[in-house]
Formats: C-alpha cells, structure tokens, sequence
C-alpha cells in the first residue's frame, strides 16, 4: 500500500477550507438578518450612547411607574431615589446593618450578614425589595436569612419565618409613615 502524502495533505486542506466557508457563510448569514443563532430573535445594533442605551431599557422595562408612560406623567431618573418615602424609611430603619447592595432602578437594598456581638456564631441577612412607590404594605417585601455557624467553615443558612420578616417590613411601614407626617408639616410652615 503506497501512501501519498501530497494527496492526503490536498485532501485534508480541501475539508479544511470547505468546513471554514462554511462557518463563515452560516456566521454571515446571521449577523446579515440580525438574528441570534443561539435564540432566534432580532439583534438590535449596539447603541454606542451609554444614556440611550440606559433610556430605552427604562422605557422598554418599566418598574415603577407613577404615571402614563408620556413624558408628563412619567417619574424623572431620580424620583425613585429621592422622593420614595419607602426607600428612605429602610435605610433609617435598618441603618445597623452593613450594605451590601443597592440599586435604585430594581427597586432592591440587600444587606449584608450581621451578627450581634454577643453571639457571633448567628448571622442575619436581609434583602428588601420595593414592588410600587405606593406606601402600602404590600409595596415591599422583605426577605430574611439566618446562618448558624458551629465552626468556620461549618454553617447552615435557612430562610426566617414570616413574623420576622413581617415585624422587619412594619417597622419600615411606620417609619415611612413618620417621615410622611414630617415631610408634611415642613411643607405647611
């Protein structure tokens, strides 16, 4: 049997070459119609403004929305951060405990495990999210985890029942409230 190595390096070049056209025209074909290969679905260009690209997220994803979506009614980028009674009242409530995450336009504040100084094995972790401006009860929703620690690296985390996570919420929903009635007598004078 006689090998020929010329021909076996034409041929492979041959699979080489057809394989890389081949890639390149399914690659091009789909950036050509804008379409994902992975999903299916249109790809918008790349928007180079950070600020428009920021404005149409917003507009395409609503999360607190005060009025219409025309720009009379709409909530300004800082409303949320500023005005809402809500946000403010956690922070003053729950001003203890370490941060570890905030973002104003998902509407979330998660802090960070704290444990009093006189039982350091025990840690709490508390995430609030704000589902409306609205101050109303149902306009938060607080989340509550423990972690028990017998050693450094031994530790079991389970989420706290409802009552804390309620009691957490109501003392919120009455500092609010007091800020409210703060606000509104400053505005009187």
């Amino acid at each position: 049997m006689c090998y020929n190595k010329a021909l076996y390096m034409k041929n492979n070049f041959f699979s080489l070459k057809t394989l890389i056209i081949a890639s390149f025209l399914i690659l091009t074909s789909c950036i050509k119609e804008n379409i994902d290969p992975v999903t299916g679905k249109k790809i918008e260009p790349w928007e180079p403004n950070s600020d428009a690209r920021a404005r149409k997220y917003a507009d395409e994803n609503p999360i607190f929305i005060i009025g219409g979506k025309d720009k009379k009614n709409a909530p300004s980028e800082t409303e949320f951060n500023t005005s809402n009674i809500l946000w403010r009242a956690t922070l003053k409530s729950l001003d203890f405990l370490p941060l570890q995450n905030t973002d104003y336009s998902g509407g979330i504040i998660v802090y960070d495990w704290y444990s009093q100084t006189n039982n350091p094995g025990e840690q709490i972790k508390i995430s609030v999210q704000f589902l409306s401006n609205e101050l109303r009860s149902d306009s938060i929703k607080v989340t509550a985890h423990k972690k028990i620690c017998e050693t450094a690296d031994r530790c079991s985390n389970s989420t706290l029942d409802q009552n804390f996570a309620n009691s957490v919420k109501d003392s919120i929903i009455i500092s609010a409230r007091t800020i409210k009635i703060e606000e509104a007598k400053k505005d009187k004078k």
